[in-house]
């Protein structure tokens, strides 16, 4: 219990320490932080589709999946790291909660919404240049929309701002 303690405590001080040197947040560690949130939600919504698809799911069950999947990988890719940096399993948990969910959450709406607003790609197969391509775009965009998302929050010693202490 008291190793815990520390790892939290532990936790709790680079967040505080990091927030007071992130106030001039770039765009390039920006675009590193969701780019490393891209890297999960791409691998879980793409897994997700391609399982959904393949099993011939409906719309609504592929899409959660992909959804779940996403947050999944999303927050594993930050945990791998913050856990090879020694911390402790919990702490290691808080660190990715609060680096990863506003920046996949932004991510995931706009890349199921463009999506569900693509005419037919909802209904596109595995096997369609539709599937693959409103998928690429639709990461593409999201990318855009949650760069100054992250920039705003790193800015204020938050998200991406508590792992780079780990990094």
């Amino acid at each position: 219990m008291q190793h815990e303690a520390h790892e939290t405590h532990t936790a709790h001080e680079a967040h505080a320490h990091h927030g007071h040197h992130q106030a001039g947040a770039s765009w390039a560690m920006a675009a590193q932080a969701t780019l490393h949130c891209l890297t999960g939600c791409a691998i879980g919504e793409v897994l997700g589709m391609v399982i959904g698809t393949a099993f011939g799911w409906g719309n609504l069950a592929t899409t959660v999946l992909a959804i779940v999947l996403a947050f999944f990988f999303g927050y594993s890719l930050t945990l791998r790291g913050v856990l090879r940096a020694g911390v402790g399993f919990r702490a290691a948990f808080r660190v990715a909660l609060a680096a990863d969910t506003l920046s996949i959450a932004v991510m995931e709406l706009i890349d199921n919404g463009v999506i569900v607003l693509w005419p037919d790609a909802m209904d596109a197969q595995l096997g369609d240049l539709l599937f693959w391509g409103s998928l690429a775009i639709s990461l593409v965009i999201a990318f855009v929309v949650t760069t100054p998302v992250n920039k705003w929050m790193i800015g204020r010693g938050k998200g991406h701002a508590v792992v780079h202490e780990y990094h």
